[in-house]
């Protein structure tokens, strides 16, 4: 099935009324307003993060470009994401999202990258509309193949930082942050990664809490934790829902992950699925390579 490819920007999570000083502050970021020297901003996409993202056009001939905006002085969260930006900005892979320069006007860190057609969140609701079905498995596994490769890259302990060797844990694997460029896909919004030296370790609580994986909840992270949340992609694009329905809101002090809900796959996907969403980190796959591998090939 031939879907029409997203033609709008990437959408990212819309700012929440009770976001405090960054609406403020990504509200005073106004339409048409030159707030750095050479771009004009059209319009708010979104948030990433600890910042906000803007379309903005460069004044070299009107280049649409996507600026991510991260206000200093915002606390321990936004250096965070500002080391994990600076680190993951001399990384180079296919399936990540470059950084094309970085920085500071006013009291913000400015990001620039290139502007997307869409994300896979997009690309579900096209199919929808149009189709009223959710992603194919193929156009599944194709796109969420190629994700699997830039996480696959990331989580490998082969990248050169302060001295030593270490993986990068992504931390927000879901939909909206895996973008479009015509077929091909890159992973965005790194602000919740976390640079690690060995395959489980301690990490703080936060990210994305429907896609997050049991051992986040327990205050750890591994070189799996990015596979399962893959894993939750695969079942909204496969059946426009989560695999959970009870994940709350917030961290809770002894909450566990139960069994998923694998109704909206077919028999060959759900123990392949099922296996990348076990609560042990060490029985999930090998690689998110492989679990897409397998998926392919059970649903060819």
């Amino acid at each position: 099935m031939q879907l029409r490819r997203p033609k709008g920007p990437a959408i990212l999570q819309p700012p929440s009324p009770g976001s405090g000083n960054l609406v403020v502050r990504a509200l005073s970021l106004r339409i048409g307003k030159e707030i750095c020297p050479g771009y004009e901003l059209k319009r708010l996409l979104g948030r990433g993060g600890y910042g906000y993202v803007w379309e903005a056009v460069k004044d070299d001939g009107g280049t649409p470009v996507a600026l991510k905006f991260l206000p200093s002085g915002e606390g321990m969260a936004a250096s965070k994401e500002i080391r994990a930006i600076s680190a993951l900005s001399h990384i180079r892979h296919p399936n990540l999202i470059s950084i094309e320069k970085v920085w500071c006007q006013a009291s913000y860190l400015v990001i620039e990258m290139k502007l997307a057609d869409g994300n896979l969140l997009d690309l579900l609701d096209i199919c929808q509309t149009e189709y009223n079905t959710p992603l194919p498995a193929d156009q599944a596994c194709f796109y969420l193949g190629q994700a699997a490769e830039g996480l696959d890259f990331l989580n490998s302990r082969q990248h050169h930082i302060d001295g030593q060797l270490v993986a990068i844990r992504h931390c927000d694997v879901k939909p909206s942050n895996i973008l479009l460029f015509d077929d091909k896909v890159k992973l965005c919004d790194f602000g919740f990664s976390s640079i690690n030296t060995m395959p489980m370790q301690n990490h703080r609580q936060t990210g994305t809490m429907d896609f997050i994986a049991p051992e986040v909840f327990q205050g750890r992270i591994s070189e799996w934790s990015d596979q399962y949340s893959l894993a939750i992609t695969y079942c909204v694009l496969r059946g426009d829902r989560l695999p959970f329905t009870d994940t709350p809101q917030q961290f809770v002090p002894g909450y566990q992950r139960p069994d998923p809900d694998l109704s909206m796959l077919t028999p060959p996907e759900k123990p392949i699925i099922f296996r990348a969403l076990s609560r042990v980190p060490q029985d999930r796959w090998p690689t998110c390579k492989h679990m897409i591998a397998q998926l392919a090939k059970a649903t060819s």
